[in-house]
């Protein structure tokens, strides 16, 4: 299953590896195939001394758990996305946060499933008619369910 990560999934796994969202995103390869946009590693990028902060990770430590993590995802670029597609996401974000309008984009190309930590975007696209979402409890259930762990 193709399963699209937003940035906020990416900072709670980079603070903390040994969390849940770590091991969906370090254990779960029979399960599921994971995708996120070029603009991922930017965000991560442009809030990396951010997360040493909070983490209270050296550099080096924060860029061995990034390279980890990303390690087990796919890069997209959002170039690859045809307008239509960026046009129906955008019905789906705009009045939740346009800023994930990438995420949902890429969703909608690939035909897989958007993971988020944010509540917000959760419930404003479910809200919108977007189903294709799972928060992270949903998606430990789903793995469970299909014994991959």
């Amino acid at each position: 299953m193709k399963i699209i990560v937003d940035t906020n999934i990416i900072f709670s796994a980079l603070l903390n590896t040994n969390g849940t969202i770590g091991d969906l995103l370090m254990n779960s390869g029979k399960a599921f195939d994971f995708y996120s946009c070029d603009y991922m590693r930017y965000e991560i990028q442009n809030h990396w001394k951010k997360l040493q902060k909070i983490s209270k990770l050296s550099d080096k430590e924060l860029s061995d758990s990034y390279f980890q993590i990303t390690s087990r995802i796919h890069f997209i670029n959002e170039s690859l996305i045809p307008g239509e597609i960026w046009h129906k996401a955008k019905n789906y974000t705009k009045d939740v946060d346009i800023d994930d309008t990438d995420f949902v984009a890429l969703t909608i190309h690939l035909k897989g499933s958007l993971w988020t930590g944010d509540k917000e975007l959760y419930t404003g696209i479910k809200a919108a008619g977007f189903k294709r979402i799972f928060n992270t409890e949903e998606l430990k259930a789903y793995r469970k369910e299909r014994n991959y762990r």
